[in-house]
């Protein structure tokens, strides 16, 4: 009995070695970290993300924007009339008999849902008359409502027998480089066609030497010839640019594509739809992007923003206190790094519209509230009739006998400098009444190519009469 005491004794502590040994040396190390101690229950958001870098875009839905967008989006043909002739006799007489063929094709967007379309205005520009098809085959005809020919923007309208889906107005502004969009059109005449990229850049200036103040959204997003006037969308479906042009040397998508942002083409359209025409308000100012000759020259320890490099008198600039020198860092809290930031933003704004300049004066910061100025122009070229008219002199219209009207301040080819018509006064135009150079550009814009025009000239002894040019 002592014996197997004995052993039992000897075996329990060889078993209580062997599993401290186990213990010590063998088992793995427990590590309970902070979140263990706080909980043992597992988030209900947990996920396993899809590491595979060859898709890129697995976790975005484009479904749901391109539901909302697509059947929005109308295919815009433009047809002209021209001479076909039929024999050697008919081109030899008359140039032969008129048809009717399209000229052209692109995109549009329907903004209300009583037809109201935004396409842009190279897609319109010459046709005698426009035919719109939706993505349910459906066709109408469009009349012109007004165009921008500088912005490259056209509103035109249809009267359907429904309420039609519209694509509603996004923010441009609040976009971002980097940011999901779609791209929705007929490329190619390839209807209801959608596309997806990236925003690359924003106020994106294609050439800033024309002086046409371009401040274009930037994107990768597949656009091809067909695709102008069409949407460009974010992820929810709401429209914050007009794809209008892109930078090829085969005239197809290399990567590079531009869209008027949607700020900007929606105050065109207000414009068009309240005044008849685009309401441009101005700073007062002539300047430029910071380049190193700026930084030496006004004494700029900046790198980024816009120098004022002179400020027109009467100007919301010159009242508001702005000088020469100084540097435009932000507007309304938008940082102004280039001067196609500041010209995208003033253009989506409206004359005596009050908006908020931050300048950098001599290491100083300053907020100058400034109201814009109404853009005028004094000069226009009416090229068809091959005159340019200016405004009048005040007081010059009496001598008229007139309370409107512009003035002929230059001939400009060869035939029209033969009959001496510096100083006239053109009163109207097809039959409408011109008050000043604005009047004049919108009429003669908003006509079709191959459409004559009417000029009723007064000479100098107050007679009136009219010329048709063809």
């Amino acid at each position: 009995m002592k014996r197997f005491l004995s052993l039992l004794v000897v075996a329990v502590l060889a078993g209580v070695f062997t599993l401290g040994l186990y213990k010590l040396f063998l088992e793995p190390e427990t590590v309970v970290t902070e979140n263990e101690v706080k909980s043992n229950s597992i988030p209900v958001n947990y996920t396993v993300t899809n590491t595979n870098s060859s898709i890129p875009n697995a976790s975005i839905d484009f479904t749901l924007a391109a539901e909302k967008t697509v059947n929005a989006v109308v295919h815009v043909k433009q047809y002209g009339i021209t001479r076909a002739p039929r024999n050697l006799m008919e081109f030899f007489r008359n140039g032969g008999a008129q048809e009717r063929r399209i000229q052209g094709a692109g995109s549009g967007v329907i903004i209300t849902e009583d037809g109201y379309i935004v396409t842009n205005n190279h897609v319109i520009d010459g046709a005698s008359d426009l035919e719109i098809t939706l993505n349910n085959n459906k066709s109408y005809k469009a009349k012109v409502v007004g165009t921008a020919p500088q912005s490259d923007i056209a509103l035109i309208k249809i009267d359907a027998d429904e309420k039609l889906s519209y694509i509603p107005f996004g923010d441009s502004n609040s976009a971002k480089i980097g940011e999901w969009v779609l791209a929705v059109g007929n490329p190619f005449n390839l209807t209801s066609t959608v596309t997806a990229g990236i925003i690359s850049a924003k106020s994106r200036d294609l050439d800033e030497s024309d002086n046409k103040s371009q401040s274009f959204i930037q994107t990768d997003a597949a656009i091809n010839p067909g695709n102008s006037g069409g949407a460009l969308v974010n992820t929810r479906g709401e429209l914050i640019g007009i794809n209008t042009a892109i930078t090829s040397q085969t005239g197809s998508y290399v990567g590079y594509a531009f869209a008027v942002p949607s700020n900007n083409a929606k105050k065109i359209i207000d414009d068009i739809i309240e005044f008849g025409g685009v309401q441009r308000g101005i700073l007062g100012i002539t300047g430029g992007t910071i380049n190193p000759k700026a930084m030496e020259e006004y004494d700029i320890s900046t790198s980024q923003g816009v120098f004022v490099a002179s400020v027109a008198e009467e100007s919301g600039a010159k009242k508001a206190g702005l000088l020469e020198g100084d540097v435009i860092k932000e507007i309304d809290g938008l940082p102004i790094r280039k001067f196609a930031d500041l010209t995208g933003y003033v253009n989506s704004k409206r004359p005596k519209d009050v908006i908020n300049v931050r300048v950098l004066r001599k290491n100083k910061e300053l907020v100058l509230p400034v109201t814009l100025s109404k853009y005028e122009i004094q000069r226009y070229n009416i090229d068809d009739v091959g005159v340019e008219v200016a405004n009048p002199p005040k007081d010059y219209l009496k001598n008229f006998k007139l309370d409107h009207g512009v003035v002929i301040s230059k001939a400009l080819s060869s035939r029209m400098k033969r009959y001496n018509l510096e100083g006239l006064v053109i009163s109207e135009i097809d039959g409408k009444k011109v008050k000043n150079v604005l009047e004049v550009k919108q009429i003669i814009e908003n006509k079709y190519k191959d459409e004559d025009i009417t000029i009723s000239l007064v000479d100098r002894d107050g007679k009136k009469r009219e010329f048709v040019f063809q």
